[in-house]
């Protein structure tokens, strides 16, 4: 089961900055101990539970970069062409078994091994072949088009280290020193539920008032996308009582639990009453937009995440907030999300204080100072779930800025960061 301290996040009503928020989490969230073996063809998106160290140098020996001519150096003419008999060929995976004398050449293709005596490569279409002979320019370098043994992995080295989420690269360079499983924490079991009388399950009726659970789906796919096997407990009621005995029942089985909705202060509100009667809330406010009510705590040593009702703060909350818990209870050392700037396209005023989080679309083309220009979406209710759809991503405005001239340089979080 994971583990989280009983140290606590925050108390008192004061808004908590994004940042100590995420500083909190670092300190208090301990990650899972259990371990699995898996093979490489599932352990995409795993985190790693070992250093890989390479058995092997990769390549294992010297070989040849392109298809061409393999040559040594000293016998070209440092100012005309050289004229080389060819002697032999080499492909990948079939060597040449003899050495090459001085003053001949051997045909080689890309991946052969470097037959013993040329040590430079020339590429097929700089040269020109004449019978038996082969004619080659002069200018080029020692050692040209050929691969060195261990240049891309040495033997002992370590390569991917612990706490790596594994990506596509990283699971081809454990296959490229021959390795066939790794050692990986195990999935975090994660339930999900969401709360209100009047949110309903798609496919069926909708009767006035009532709205069709969609912040449940994008939860699960969140979470299923970071790896996590998710527990779907699907609406609750907004009663107190039902609430509290299915967090209660999925805190005995489950490492970490969300809510969408029913955190914030109003009498249906039942899950802030329902965690803080169970186990300890430790914050349920933070200093963002759109996003503000959100709750983090914990019945006895299993962390809580409730995010708001509202779609599009649900999707924030979960990217600022719930994404580097979860990456952090998952054993993953890394859990920043990449930003890089962006122009906008928009004036802005603000309040000081609160980190806001502006949905906008990026222009096809590059821009003045060869950054692309954002354009904020239009329409900025926290309820507005086709804003998520129709963004690219996130522009970031920190807590110290309170004006925003359209042309402004500011960070820009893509939606593509958070897969």
């Amino acid at each position: 089961m994971v583990q989280l301290s009983d140290d606590c996040f925050a108390a008192g009503g004061a808004l908590m900055r994004l940042d100590e928020a995420l500083a909190l989490i670092e300190r208090i969230v301990h990650p899972v101990t259990e371990t699995e073996t898996v093979r490489l063809g599932i352990a995409a998106q795993r985190v790693l539970a070992e250093d890989v160290v390479s058995p092997i140098d990769v390549p294992g020996a010297d070989n040849a970069a392109v298809d061409g001519y393999a040559v040594h150096f000293d016998d070209l003419a440092p100012m005309g062409e050289t004229r080389l008999r060819v002697r032999g060929r080499a492909a990948a995976g079939h060597p040449l078994a003899e050495a090459v004398p001085r003053g001949t050449a051997v045909r080689v293709f890309t991946g052969a091994l470097m037959p013993a005596g040329p040590d430079t490569v020339f590429m097929q279409e700089d040269c020109r072949v004449d019978g038996d002979w082969v004619v080659v320019p002069p200018g080029i370098k020692r050692g040209a088009n050929r691969r060195l043994a261990g240049e891309d992995v040495r033997r002992g080295a370590r390569i991917i280290g612990v706490g790596a989420r594994l990506r596509p690269q990283d699971i081809g360079l454990a296959a490229s020193v021959g390795r066939d499983a790794l050692c990986v924490f195990r999935p975090l079991r994660v339930a999900i539920f969401s709360t209100g009388d009047e949110v309903r399950e798609t496919g069926t009726s909708l009767p006035p008032g009532a709205v069709y659970d969609s912040n449940r789906y994008v939860l699960a796919a969140l979470l299923a996308g970071l790896g996590c096997a998710v527990t779907d407990l699907g609406i609750l009621a907004d009663r107190a009582a039902t609430i509290r005995d299915a967090l209660a029942a999925a805190a005995r089985d489950h490492d970490l639990l969300f809510t969408s909705g029913g955190v914030s202060v109003g009498e249906e509100d039942h899950v802030r009453a329902a965690i803080e009667a169970l186990g300890r809330l430790h914050a349920w406010r933070v200093a963002i937009k759109p996003g503000r009510p959100v709750a983090l705590g914990q019945i006895g040593r299993v962390p809580f995440v409730g995010l708001p009702g509202n779609p599009a703060a649900a999707m924030v909350t979960f990217v600022t907030v719930a994404r580097p818990l979860i990456l952090r209870l998952a054993g993953c050392t890394e859990s920043r999300v990449l930003t890089f700037p962006v122009r906008t396209g928009f004036d802005a005023r603000k309040k000081s204080g609160r980190r806001e989080f502006v949905r906008v679309r990026l222009a096809a083309e590059v821009g003045d100072g060869g950054l692309r220009e954002a354009t904020r979406f239009p329409r900025e209710g926290a309820g507005i779930l086709s804003s998520l759809v129709e963004a690219d991503g996130l522009v970031v405005l920190d807590e110290d800025t309170t004006r925003l001239a359209r042309g402004a340089t500011v960070p820009f979080l893509p939606f593509n960061e958070v897969r």
